[in-house]
């Protein structure tokens, strides 16, 4: 499989990352163990968790995936297989959130243990903190990449005004530099990169690792109504796709998946991959036939027309 480089780093990835959100939510131990045995196996590298995931759920306290992940890891041997992303920022309890250097310092030892490795690739500020200078933070990161815990850092839900100060920073003072961004975008949600950020990205080479790359499962066609999102634990999610744009980017993905014998769901992920700068989609699964799924989705290249009728039917 062709890996693709991240940002400036020396990490090579799969052109598809397996979000690790689901671990501890909607695929409990076994199955995740399945699906992380499928996703190395069959040649992809790249899985993305966070310290926080899944402690929206009612009886966790966060942590789960990154758990669960380290125990995959202890029991497969397989950590020299895989690019390990998390991310650091987000509240994990009173007192516990943030950029500062006490905290990243603090939490990335957590995150080890869970994990149950000495390493980890890539290290990402969850969320912006504009209470932490962005010196501060950066050099935390500087001092764990010296002391081999962490190999390269990355931003998520950043603006562009702040993604740009961290690297004008970043050169200005000699501090490691974001190497990637992980920003919502799909074909429904365009606007929040497409514009100044994608700009940034591309000025500066980072790599570019879209989360929620299915618009929580809208773009796989399963969500077309109301009554579709009863018995969903994704419905809160879902539900605001549900309008006459939605509609329309659902019946051009039908009329393109019918060209090219395939599904909603691999040709929403083969746009994306497709898109100029992005590295790796993020894309998530809770059984193997949708892993399958995401597998193929790398394999599908589409041409300039399909392209177009997708940008025109997600345009605002």
């Amino acid at each position: 499989m062709q890996k693709r480089k991240l940002g400036h780093s020396r990490l090579e990835v799969s052109p598809l990352c397996f979000g690790g959100n689901v671990f501890g939510w909607t695929a409990d131990e076994a199955t995740s163990f399945q699906l992380l045995d499928a996703f190395v196996d069959a040649g992809f590298n790249f899985i993305d968790t966070a310290d926080v995931y899944s402690r929206w759920i009612q009886g966790n306290k966060g942590g789960e995936s990154e758990t669960i992940i380290g125990r995959w890891l202890k029991r497969s041997g397989k950590r020299n297989k895989i690019v390990l992303a998390t991310k650091v920022g987000s509240e994990m309890g009173p007192a516990k959130k943030g950029l500062s250097k006490k905290y990243i310092l603090r939490a990335v030892e957590d995150s080890l243990r869970r994990l149950q490795t000495d390493f980890i690739d890539l290290y990402q500020s969850h969320t912006d903190d504009t209470s932490a200078p962005v010196e501060e933070t950066l050099a935390a990161y500087g001092e764990l990449i010296r002391q081999g815990k962490i190999r390269a850092i990355g931003a998520s839900n950043y603006s562009p005004e702040r993604l740009s100060a961290a690297l004008r920073a970043s050169k200005q003072h000699g501090l490691p530099r974001y190497e990637s961004l992980q920003p919502l975008y799909n074909l429904y949600d365009r606007s929040d990169y497409e514009g100044a950020l994608e700009t940034v990205c591309l000025a500066n080479g980072l790599g570019v690792i879209p989360y929620f790359s299915l618009a929580s499962g809208f773009l796989t066609g399963k969500y077309r109504s109301e009554d579709d999102l009863k018995d969903s634990s994704r419905g809160q999610f879902v539900r605001k796709y549900l309008n006459d744009r939605g509609q329309r980017i659902l019946g051009a993905l039908d009329e393109i998946s019918k060209d090219y014998d395939s599904t909603p769901a691999k040709v929403s992920l083969a746009w994306l991959m497709a898109r100029p700068g992005v590295t790796a989609p993020i894309a998530s699964a809770s059984n193997l036939k949708q892993m399958r799924d995401l597998f193929d989705a790398t394999k599908l290249k589409l041409d300039n027309s399909a392209i177009e009728r997708l940008d025109q039917a997600s345009g605002a």
